[in-house]
């Protein structure tokens, strides 16, 4: 076994896994899995750059996992920052903050190598059941970005497109600063034009709708799951591969759609950084689904995270 550390550093949120991994077999075992909602992306789709505020919000979670990594004493440490930083132009002001607290090069992955890393995360643990059928599509839906991967044994296309629960929400959701609570029909018309032109995009280099199995990552579709199950408190062990019908995500979405900013705070298994956005991510996997024709999805826990544990265990 190898003890690697992961670091996952995306428009909403930052979060870290430190975990011993069999690089042969792929098993890995959990020692210390965590988030923390920092809102990189903040403005970002507005102005091009990382606000100050955001930054040490996110430096300031990095000091937290230096020392959780330490404590763990994991061999190997590997840093991926994905949306926010991939569009910002003060990225390196990010970069050397990074590096200065944790002592790694943050790698800004390309959309392309984020899908790999959450397909390779999310399906590992399916190949050998036969309830989930092959292919799969893996949508990874972020706060600045979604990554779409179609795969069986291997990945066999990818694309990242820009919509993600952050980005829509500030795009179309926002009037004087504050969020509409809740949103019109119009802004709601124009974030699903926004999303299809997205998925029309997506398509044109994925086979959306040849795959099998819909399989749904990251905080929006886990968040989605949670109130589909009625959850008292954020349970991920109820959650991971559970499984969400069409009807229940059309349910869930309009409804929240419909809520002020209390009533979804009200929500037990809602965590507080996704209150002002989780409208507009179930609508972005509800979109999903309508254009594959998918009648559920299956939802992991396992994401981009773990494939970035996974391939920081290979590295030589």
């Amino acid at each position: 076994m190898t003890r690697v550390a992961a670091i996952d550093c995306g428009t909403n949120s930052i979060r870290l896994l430190v975990a011993d991994v069999h690089p042969d077999t792929g098993q890995l075992v959990d020692l210390d899995r965590r988030m923390t909602i920092v809102r990189l992306g903040q403005g970002v789709d507005r102005t091009g750059r990382l606000a100050p505020e955001a930054l040490e919000r996110t430096f300031a979670a990095c000091r937290d996992y230096a020392a959780v990594i330490e404590e763990h004493g994991a061999e190997r440490l590997r840093f991926v920052a994905t949306s926010a930083s991939r569009d910002a132009e003060n990225r390196d002001d990010f970069v050397r903050g990074v590096r200065s607290i944790l002592g790694v090069e943050p790698e800004v992955v390309s959309g392309d190598q984020e899908a790999e890393f959450s397909f390779t995360g999310a399906t590992a643990e399916l190949a050998g059941e036969e309830r989930f059928a092959k292919p799969y599509l893996v949508v990874d839906i972020g706060g600045g970005s979604t990554e779409f991967v179609v795969g069986d044994d291997r990945v066999r296309a990818a694309r990242s497109v820009d919509v993600g629960c952050v980005r829509m929400t500030e795009r179309h959701l926002v009037r004087d600063g504050a969020v509409t609570d809740p949103p019109t029909d119009g802004q709601i018309a124009a974030m699903r034009a926004d999303i299809e032109a997205a998925l029309d995009l997506a398509e044109r280099s994925v086979p959306l709708r040849e795959a099998r199995t819909l399989v749904g990552l990251a905080g929006s579709v886990t968040t989605v799951a949670a109130i589909a199950l009625d959850l008292p408190a954020y349970d991920s062990a109820a959650i991971h591969h559970s499984r969400v019908s069409y009807d229940r995500v059309r349910e869930i979405t309009e409804t929240l759609l419909r809520s002020t900013h209390a009533e979804r705070a009200a929500v037990p298994s809602m965590h507080p950084g996704r209150v002002d956005v989780i409208g507009a991510g179930a609508l972005v996997l509800l979109s999903i689904m309508e254009r594959t024709g998918a009648v559920e999805v299956v939802v992991s826990e396992h994401d981009i995270l773990d494939g970035i544990a996974f391939h920081t265990a290979l590295r030589s």
